[in-house]
């Protein structure tokens, strides 16, 4: 008979926390069972990180900026900020805010917290006037010896190439498989990177193929590159570019057989690795941006580690996209030479990183820049300010 009280709060509160969607990984609720108030519908105050956005964070200066936002539909009662040691329970610091009058139902706050050297959990308590409460974390490495370990997380990089050189109907190219299989062998055996090849895939396979990159699990510090080459086609009256899947149809009013900019878009970014880069050999590319499709037609590497240059360089959010062109036609190249644009690519793989052994998108970028037509290098979805793409030697 006593379990009953305690069966009935977990499905009462279940069934509202679920309402809430608290879906952040490092979001967690609890509720005070010794309380009897609390044996009742309720509501889960909702943790909004504006910065860091990263659950790791990594730092050189011991002082780390967050920004909040806060809501809940019952009232707020109190926030607790709490720094401790990663490896133990020993507290470095806390701090418990209260919500003001006009703060009980929302809050943002900004703060500058001094970290101590080492590897810190930073824990977010708020709880509100039932005893509810959302915790949430970040992890924190700070100074030299942290960086240091940081740098044995285990980090993966991870590469899927679509090349396309056969089509049901459209004509042929010479180059793709050609390109794809040299830049595969480079990314594997200069850099280190998991590689995943699909020549001549339908559309249902390719999308099979992302789908399972979208449910991988991914430490903070790995990568993906996705990589397509083939025919690419521009619509000027939906105002939108397509890559040309092997099945696509000449005769395609509705273009429900090729593979839409805006959806491609749409299913990278949602990939959950904190470092997508997206490069598409394919003509009309460019018109991935949006800018460019509705259009008419210093990053030197300072005397510090490498395994703190990569750090810093993957320190947060990136989706950038790399194109062999604008809105116009790209060259396939001369049979058994590679494309004008796989060819600058794989010189830039070449040249192993230069003498630290890391290659960034932007050292690669040069390398291409001066083809005609001129390659297009953006952002798109959640690109955090500062973010890279890097090649490591391995």
């Amino acid at each position: 008979m006593k379990t009953l009280p305690y069966i009935l709060l977990l499905i009462l509160s279940f069934n509202s926390l679920h309402a809430q969607h608290v879906t952040a990984k490092s979001d967690e609720f609890t509720v005070d069972l010794s309380d009897p108030k609390n044996l009742k519908d309720s509501s889960v105050p909702l943790i909004n990180w504006l910065a860091p956005l990263n659950e790791t964070i990594f730092l050189r200066e011991a002082k780390l900026f967050v920004r909040l936002e806060i809501t809940s539909p019952t009232p707020l009662k109190t926030i607790s900020l709490t720094v401790r040691e990663k490896s133990a329970a020993a507290v470095r610091g806390s701090q418990i805010i209260t919500p003001k009058d006009g703060e009980r139902y929302k809050m943002s706050f900004e703060k500058n917290i001094a970290m101590p050297e080492g590897v810190n959990v930073l824990e977010l308590v708020v709880e509100n006037a039932d005893g509810v409460q959302s915790k949430s974390f970040r992890i924190v490495h700070v100074g030299e010896t942290a960086l240091a370990d940081a740098a044995k997380l285990n980090r993966h990089d991870y590469a899927v190439l679509f090349i396309t050189d056969k089509y049901d109907n459209w004509g042929g190219l010479v180059n793709p498989i050609f390109d794809g299989r040299a830049l595969a062998s480079q990314l594997e055996k200069i850099y280190g990177f998991k590689v995943d090849v699909l020549e001549n895939p339908s559309q249902d396979q390719i999308f099979r193929k992302l789908r399972e990159y979208s449910e991988k699990k991914y430490e903070p510090l790995d990568q993906v590159m996705i990589f397509f080459a083939g025919h690419g086609y521009f619509d000027e009256t939906f105002k939108e570019g397509y890559v040309v899947m092997k099945e696509s149809l000449k005769d395609d009013p509705g273009k429900t057989s090729y593979l839409s900019y805006n959806r491609l878009r749409n299913v990278v970014n949602s990939i959950p690795s904190e470092h997508t880069l997206l490069m598409m050999d394919v003509c009309f590319g460019g018109t991935f941006d949006d800018n460019i499709a509705n259009s008419r037609g210093d990053d030197a590497y300072k005397e510090i580690s490498q395994s703190e240059y990569i750090i810093r360089k993957l320190a947060v959010k990136t989706r950038k996209y790399l194109t062999s062109g604008g809105k116009q036609y790209v060259s396939d190249g001369v049979a058994g030479k590679h494309s004008p644009f796989a060819k600058r690519v794989l010189d830039a793989l070449g040249s192993f990183g230069g003498t630290d052994g890391i290659l960034t998108l932007t050292e690669l970028w040069p390398y291409v820049e001066k083809l005609n037509p001129e390659p297009k290098l953006g952002k798109f979805g959640d690109d955090a300010p500062g973010s890279e793409f890097v090649f490591v030697v391995k």
